[in-house]
């Protein structure tokens, strides 16, 4: 069974803890943000995206979630 593809922080989190880490790659970025899903468990998500504008979204979408306290 494939994974779902996750394109969104929400897609797998709830809240986002207060700090991230952003990869630069040849072929792109990847963010990696850690936090709680829906279940209140601890999750790590880690989005790869091609492009620069696709990873200032995802940073922008990570500032506007709730932290995880």
């Amino acid at each position: 069974m494939a994974k779902k593809q996750i394109s969104k922080l929400c897609d797998k989190l709830e809240k986002v803890s207060e700090n991230y880490t952003i990869n630069m790659y040849d072929n792109g970025f990847m963010i990696e943000v850690s936090g709680r899903d829906s279940d209140e468990e601890y999750k790590t998500a880690k989005i790869m995206v091609p492009t620069i504008e696709q990873l200032v979204e995802l940073v922008k979408e990570a500032a506007e979630m709730p932290r995880d306290e």
